[in-house]
């Protein structure tokens, strides 16, 4: 966990993003913590030398922004609000690995943002009943074939809202990313669902309090559901709309992207659908068979499936001490990063990687997005 100041800093350098934030997360990245970069204010050019002058001089004016940091920490602590700073563990890992990822997200909720398989699930806000029926048969399938996902959208109307519903049904944890603070909701109309994802899931923004839902901020926001996916799925989408908007920024990122064809060739909202598929944009799916056997997932169905009928897979056998050592660290605490198992084990990384990729083939570990060792049970 960060510390006050940190988390105080790093929101102060939040405000500062329509500055440049590819710039300030070069000065971060390079300095290792915000509050290392306000320390640096007054010597930026020596750390970035092609910092924007606009930058710059907003760094030298801090001051206020600070200010307006602590009365937001404030609000956040009264709130239950979980403040991620981009070198939290907690923070989504596969997000900290693009180019234009927050500095700081605003976290209510109890889903894992780092969960083993995360998708989002994206698509027109005029959802029709034949997309209404892939969204509900679709999760209801994947439930059998991979139960460990994170099924994320953007709680707007349409697709999204359909998404988080069904997942809510089919005992999925589903994170909604807001386009706006969490002191509010919008659309009002979503309300009660985004109560019950709080305690199945979660709501997960970049915006402070008071940040109104403007059309810019839905653009942002598509960048943080794309960017912290293993795959985005598109269902529904007429030739433009922010689903493809979304799926774009996937491609950018090198994650998966599929998307379901129409029902028939001129339905006009799965004209984007069709075209992507027809451009080679996303990979045509029909069903969650078809997505978790190309997403290479089918490990999780055996699993699940030894779990229904009660065999318990024996994961342990034929371990080395130092192998044991590792599991045992997995065990207090999973999805670790080979940092921290270095520091729980007290292994030298160069033997800990030989190690993990052992247990890799013993079918003890799989390897995670952002350098994680996740523990198979």
């Amino acid at each position: 966990m960060s510390s006050d100041q940190e988390i105080i800093s790093s929101i102060a350098l939040t405000r500062l993003n329509y500055f440049s934030l590819a710039g300030l997360l070069q000065l971060y990245r390079r300095l290792g913590s915000a509050e290392e970069v306000i320390a640096h204010r007054k010597d930026i050019r020596d750390i970035l030398p092609d910092a924007q002058p606009r930058l710059i001089e907003a760094l030298e004016n801090i001051d206020e922004p600070l200010k307006r940091a602590e009365v937001e920490y404030a609000w956040d602590q009264q709130h239950g609000v979980h403040v991620l700073c981009l070198n939290d563990p907690d923070y989504p890992q596969r997000l900290k690995e693009v180019d234009d990822a927050p500095l700081v997200l605003f976290y209510k909720g109890n889903a894992d943002l780092n969960q083993r398989h995360i998708i989002d699930i994206v698509g027109t806000r005029r959802c029709t009943t034949y997309g209404q029926d892939i969204i509900r048969h679709f999760i209801k399938e994947l439930k059998a074939y991979c139960p460990e996902v994170l099924i994320v959208s953007g709680l707007a109307y349409g697709v999204d809202i359909c998404a988080h519903r069904n997942a809510l049904a089919d005992g999925f944890p589903t994170v909604g990313v807001l386009a706006h603070g969490l002191d509010d909701l919008y659309p009002a109309a979503h309300r009660e669902t985004a109560r019950e994802m709080i305690d199945h899931g979660g709501l997960l923004t970049e915006f402070l309090t008071q940040t109104r839902a403007e059309k810019v901020n839905f653009i942002r926001r598509n960048r943080i559901v794309a960017g912290m996916s293993d795959a985005t799925i598109l269902v529904e989408s007429a030739a433009k709309g922010g689903g493809l908007i979304t799926t774009g920024m996937a491609q950018d990122y090198g994650r998966e992207v599929f998307a379901f064809p129409g029902p028939v060739i001129n339905a006009p909202y799965s004209e984007g659908c069709n075209n992507l598929i027809r451009d080679s944009g996303a990979g045509l799916i029909t069903s969650a068979e078809d997505f978790v056997r190309t997403m290479g997932w089918q490990e999780d169905s055996i699993l699940y499936e030894a779990k229904r009928k009660g065999i318990e897979r024996q994961l342990f056998v034929d371990l080395s001490p130092d192998e044991e050592q590792i599991v045992n660290a997995l065990k207090k605490q999973d999805n670790l990063q080979i940092n921290k198992i270095a520091i729980h084990t007290a292994i030298p990384i160069g033997r800990l990687t030989a190690l993990l990729f052992q247990l890799e083939m013993k079918g003890v570990v799989k390897a995670m997005a952002g350098g994680v060792y996740h523990l198979l049970s």
